[in-house]
């Protein structure tokens, strides 16, 4: 399988970025939002991520085509919280079913240590299998279950709060 390349993302991929989130919008399956968003509405976003703390990083494929992103977050907003982070993971339509997602969950593994992580949180739809089944491939556990809180095109959908303690045995390949 190739190799992926990740990289700080730039104010110039936010376009790029948007447009790979707004192709998930039709699904129902990955985000709550239920019309697309725009690259304004996601400014303050973007800047909420920085290189040294919350990293929003560009996945590159070999040819440089960027193949998605994927961000640390900040959960909940206030400082004793801050070893802990929600993941989020979009990967282009043309890279989605590659094998990519073991990849890029792992690569967020090996280095949450670089960025003071100590916890990485996934919120994840239940109807969501193929992200559900990843994220439980690396041992995340299910920590919370939201029944119902979210309705999508007038059907009730369940959250699902998968969560992950980080250390240095969490580092090794699966």
């Amino acid at each position: 399988m190739e190799e992926l390349i990740f990289r700080n993302a730039t104010l110039e991929d936010l376009p790029e970025i948007v447009e790979i989130y707004n192709s998930t919008v039709p699904s129902r399956m990955v985000t709550a939002d239920t019309e697309n968003i725009s690259v304004e509405s996601r400014m303050q976003w973007f800047h909420d991520h920085n290189a040294e703390t919350r990293p929003l990083w560009i996945i590159q494929d070999q040819d440089q085509h960027m193949a998605g992103w994927v961000s640390f977050s900040s959960f909940y907003g206030r400082p004793a919280y801050n070893g802990t982070v929600e993941l989020s993971i979009y990967m282009h339509e043309n890279s989605r079913g590659k094998g990519y997602g073991k990849k890029v969950l792992q690569y967020c593994i090996d280095n949450a240590g670089r960025f003071g992580v100590k916890t990485i949180l996934g919120f994840i739809f239940l109807h969501n299998e193929p992200s559900l089944k990843l994220f439980r491939h690396f041992g995340f556990e299910d920590w919370g279950v939201f029944p119902d809180v979210a309705v999508l095109d007038g059907v009730e959908r369940t959250l699902v709060i998968l969560g992950k303690r980080i250390n240095e045995s969490s580092k090794a390949n699966c």
